[in-house]
Order: C-alpha cells, then sequence, then structure tokens
C-alpha cells in the first residue's frame, strides 16, 4: 500500500497579508473609480494632477491631495494597489483604520508639498519640476513601505517574485534609488523626488506620533493569544506534519 498517500509535510504557503482591511479597501476602489473615469475623460488629469505652478497660484489648491487618485497607466495603478494591498493590510489591522488612513494621507500630501519645495530650488535638477504634472499615489506608498520596513524589518520581500530580501533593506534600496534617480534629473519620468518626500515625512510623522505604539503592543498580544490557542487546542493551519490526510483539526 506505499504510495497512497502523500508524503507527509510541515511547509505550508501562503501569498499577501490574508483578507482585505476597510481602508486599502476603499482606497483601493477608489483609485480604480477615478482611473476609470480618468480614461474617459483625460482633461481631468490636467485639473487634478499635482503641477506646483497651479496649485501655488491658486487656482487648484485641491491637487496636493487628489493627486494620489491618478494614475498614468495600467501598469502604474496596478503596482500601487498591488503594494497598498501587500503592506498596507497588516499596519491597518496593527494601528486601525483610523490611524492608518491619516498616515497615508499625511505621506500623500508630504510628498505633494516636497515636490512644491524643491521646485524652487534654485538647480537645474529641479528647475522641471515648476511646470510638470505629477500623478500617483506612489509617494503615499513609499510611506507605507517605510512603515512596513520599520514594523517588520525582517519580514522578506520578494524582488520580481524570485530574490528575497529582508523589507529593511528594501526600504533602503527604493529610497536609494530614489535619490539617485531625483538627483539625475527627469530621466524616465518617474517623480522620484515625490517618492523620496513620501518616505521622508513618513519617518518623521512616526519618530513624531507615539499613540500608535500602544495599537502594535495590542496586535502583538493578540496574535500570541492566538497562536497560543492553537496550540492549546492542537490547531495547525493545512493540517499537522504527522496527519497522513492533512485535515484541518
Amino acid at each position: 500500500m506505499r504510495g497512497r498517500y502523500p508524503a507527509p509535510s510541515g511547509v505550508a504557503f501562503s501569498f499577501g497579508p490574508g483578507g482585505i482591511t476597510p481602508a486599502v479597501k476603499l482606497l483601493i476602489l477608489t483609485n480604480i473609480a477615478v482611473f476609470v473615469i480618468t480614461f474617459f475623460a483625460q482633461e481631468l488629469v490636467l485639473l487634478l494632477g499635482l503641477r506646483p505652478a497651479d496649485a501655488l497660484g491658486g487656482l487648484a489648491i485641491w491637487q496636493p491631495v487628489t493627486y494620489m487618485f491618478l494614475h498614468g497607466g495600467f501598469g502604474h495603478i496596478l503596482f500601487n494597489m498591488l503594494a497598498l494591498w501587500m503592506f498596507g493590510v497588516e499596519l491597518e489591522r496593527m494601528w486601525g483604520t483610523r490611524f492608518f488612513l491619516k498616515y497615508y494621507f499625511v505621506c500623500g500630501v508630504g510628498a505633494a508639498l516636497t515636490t512644491i519645495v524643491l521646485s524652487f530650488v534654485p538647480l537645474p535638477i529641479f528647475e522641471h519640476l515648476w511646470g510638470a504634472l505629477t500623478v500617483g499615489a506612489s509617494g503615499a506608498i513609499y510611506g507605507i513601505l517605510l512603515a512596513y520596513g520599520l514594523y517588520f524589518p525582517n519580514r522578506p520581500i520578494y524582488i520580481y517574485f524570485i530574490f528575497p530580501v529582508p523589507a529593511k533593506y528594501f526600504v533602503m534600496i527604493m529610497g536609494g534609488v530614489s535619490l539617485l534617480m531625483s538627483l539625475g534629473g527627469t530621466g524616465s519620468g518617474v517623480a522620484h523626488a515625490t517618492h523620496l518626500g513620501g518616505l521622508v515625512v513618513g519617518y518623521f510623522y512616526l519618530k513624531r506620533t507615539r499613540v500608535h505604539l500602544l495599537s502594535e503592543l495590542q496586535y502583538r498580544f493578540l496574535k500570541w493569544r492566538i497562536n497560543r490557542m492553537r496550540r492549546k487546542f492542537d490547531v495547525y493551519s493545512g493540517g499537522r506534519a504527522d496527519d497522513i490526510n492533512r485535515r484541518v483539526h
């Protein structure tokens, strides 16, 4: 009867952080809805995208907020929303929806203000920012990446879904790339200065804000209790290693 049952294994695989949380779900749906609308009404991109010359002229003071919900193409919104889901869900569970949303918008608006400030710097590498149009949630997403790297520094992030890199080093790499690219001029047309602004603003905001520490402790205590109850009642995700039928007990 050998070979009738599969060989036992204690290894289980999963992708992503699990079920989606309320704020992340709302942000993703809103970004998708705006993407569809602007696909058919391109003139809205010029009105809602971030352009320092317009925002500071008092003609479009809403742009530091609305630019976050616009995207330049399918690949742009796909990777931003994928990153928001993968890294934002666990942060929202830990912080709570209110603090997560506040942090998201602080990073996004802070990234926009960074772009506006840099547009005044009298250097050739920043002179294009004054009249350039910036769109995308990347500034806020970079802030999310920073927070994830600070709270879960050793979590592996798979670059190109192949190469595992600890989250803290992944954030350092992304920040370094944005810094070098922003110093290199317009480059590929990606708003690297805005990305860097999201990282910097997120760092100083978290450093200044301490109220989320209690939420973090509660989150870790809850995880510890859940894992303790699983061991107490002999519960194993995917089945026990010595169970040939691999049922969930």
